[in-house]
């Protein structure tokens, strides 16, 4: 058999195998859809809020209505007391409540310090950000205008009085992730880790069944079939890199700052550290059923670790050393630096150096596991 037959022959034994053929084709295509849909809407706004309104004056209504006016606010009704506005937290009605004190206008008409109530469900950090946000800076809006209105009582010019009460413009501008929103920096880098995962997940299948048994995996030598092997798994997640890196960033508009063939570069020593890993992995399996129960425990793991959904000060250092041995981790911040951050080359070089170091060293550890496996299998053939 020649060398493309075997790859040939191999890619063959991926489609037959229902279990790889579904983790594999069925597993990219599904969490596609699944993992970015909850973030499809960037940003959490128009949260519910209840109003509680003990002034119920004309500047409590103006508050009111610089609350709803807010993007991230929505004043969905108005509640008699605090602990009607709770049962409507309690029952989901409502996000969060904002409670106006009695004697509002009078205390701010005097010149005395006012102190709304804010609160939300807490449960979802996102929406009582959101909400608390949303309200505060209605809270300052309302603020700015009335000590507006007394500098221009005063007799002070408009221009100057505005440069009173806002002495600071400021200008935000989000050097990186520009929507704000968690596509730009979640599903590129949670993308990675699926490819990762169920590469390793097919390659350990495909492995366990048939490391104990002779067939066309056994006609080369040990280094040849890792080769082999790798080359069918690089080429099949080739088109499932494509898929994602290519398709799915244009479709949930992620942002695309590098180019073509940095991607590219970039990606191929991360598929070869992963296939050769797979590769490694696959030959301590001797069940089909436990490369799927091992790879998706280390999942959620491998997704923190990753140091861009959660700090990697909150992380233990020997946690963060070891995971430098997970072909994923150097590939998720190379890609999230060169494509979402506009890095250059030269700023992701050190993970790029080590997804090829990776892959030389899963390589040999292969190459180890592959013989001994063939070995082990040779002497149970000639027991008698």
């Amino acid at each position: 058999m020649s060398y493309w037959g075997w790859i040939v022959t191999d890619l063959l034994a991926i489609v037959r195998d229902r279990a790889i053929a579904l983790t594999l084709f069925g597993g990219v295509l599904f969490y596609s859809v699944l993992y970015p849909l909850p973030y499809i809407h960037q940003v959490a706004t128009d949260q519910a809020v209840v109003v509680v309104d003990l002034d119920n004056s004309s500047l409590s209504r103006q508050m009111i209505r610089y609350a709803d006016a807010n993007s991230q606010v929505a004043i969905i009704a108005r509640a008699g007391s605090v602990a009607e506005a709770q049962t409507m937290i309690d029952r989901d009605q409502a996000k969060g409540l904002l409670l106006i004190p009695e004697g509002f206008r009078r205390d701010l008409l005097r010149g005395q310090q006012v102190t709304l109530g804010f609160a939300g469900d807490a449960s979802y950090f996102l929406i009582y950000s959101a909400v608390v946000r949303g309200l505060t800076e209605a809270g300052l809006d309302i603020s700015g205008k009335l000590q507006l209105q007394g500098l221009l009582a005063n007799g002070i010019l408009p221009a100057a009085a505005a440069k009173q009460v806002a002495p600071i413009a400021l200008n935000e501008v989000a050097v990186f992730n520009a929507g704000l929103g968690y596509p730009g920096y979640v599903v590129p880098g949670l993308f990675l880790l699926i490819l990762h995962q169920t590469l390793l997940i097919g390659m350990g299948i495909l492995g366990a069944g048939q490391w104990r048994q002779t067939g066309y995996w056994q006609q080369f030598s040990p280094l040849t079939t890792v080769c082999l092997r790798i080359a069918s798994f690089t080429l099949l997640y080739a088109f499932f890199s494509a898929f994602y890196v290519g398709w799915c960033f244009y479709g949930y508009d992620v942002g695309r700052l590098a180019s073509l063939g940095q991607v590219l570069l970039l990606m191929l020593p991360f598929l070869l550290a992963t296939a050769a890993a797979g590769m490694a992995l696959s030959t301590l399996f001797n069940r089909r059923d436990l490369p799927t129960q091992v790879m998706l425990l280390t999942s959620m793991p491998i997704l923190f670790v990753g140091g861009f959904v959660w700090p990697l000060t909150l992380i233990p250092e020997p946690l963060i050393w070891l995971s430098q041995l997970v072909p994923a981790i150097p590939g998720m911040m190379a890609m999230l630096q060169l494509n979402q951050m506009g890095a250059d080359w030269s700023q992701i070089m050190p993970q790029w150096l080590q997804l090829w170091g990776l892959a030389l060293g899963y390589l040999l550890l292969a190459v180890w596991g592959v013989r001994r496996r063939q070995l082990a299998l040779a002497d149970a053939i000639h027991l008698p």
